[in-house]
């Protein structure tokens, strides 16, 4: 009984010093403008700081969203380490306004959000088209997606790592006998 207890330990100690930490996707960590922000002017660029690397590439997606579904993003995403800007039109109507991303995490899983602000005073710009917009299909909330390895996968190496466990202990008493 002692050996199986030592087996099961073992094996669920084993479990746990394979869980790589690079599984961690990327956080937020700060926006400009901030989470919830109420401007009298619109910014004229987004900035995004993360925790950690953003991978560069064009599979980065930035988006601000006005009144009425409008996109205001305008050019490409910019990436420099651990920050991620895209420029923005001059603002129109007083509002709110939502900021949705979609980047590609330092372990390679994408990572999506949204940084809400609010403008007080319309300014007098006139929103991206369809196609200037960057990413406004692709950033937007609906499109956000767990990413990395489904938990049924944990689960089942846990079992499979049991079971190698309980059969090797179970093999260690019989050989006594």
């Amino acid at each position: 009984m002692r050996r199986l207890l030592v087996t099961v330990a073992t094996a669920l100690v084993a479990l746990v010093v394979t869980a790589t930490p690079a599984l961690a996707h990327n956080v937020l960590v700060s926006s400009d403008p901030a989470k919830d922000a109420v401007l009298a002017t619109g910014p004229s660029k987004i900035t995004l700081t993360f925790d950690a690397p953003v991978q560069g590439g064009n599979v980065n997606q930035v988006s601000v969203t006005g009144p009425g579904g409008t996109q205001w993003a305008e050019g490409d995403v910019q990436i420099s380490s651990n920050v991620v800007t895209v420029g923005v039109r001059p603002l129109g109507p007083a509002g709110q306004y939502t900021v949705g991303f979609r980047i590609l995490s330092a372990d390679g899983h994408p990572v999506t959000g949204e940084v809400p602000f609010t403008l007080t005073t319309a300014g007098n710009g006139t929103p991206a088209t369809a196609s200037a917009a960057t990413g406004a299909d692709t950033a937007a909330p609906a499109a956000q997606s767990g990413g990395g390895v489904p938990v049924w996968v944990w689960i089942l190496g846990a079992v499979v790592l049991l079971a190698i466990g309980l059969t090797l202990a179970l093999r260690m008493g019989r050989e006594k006998a």
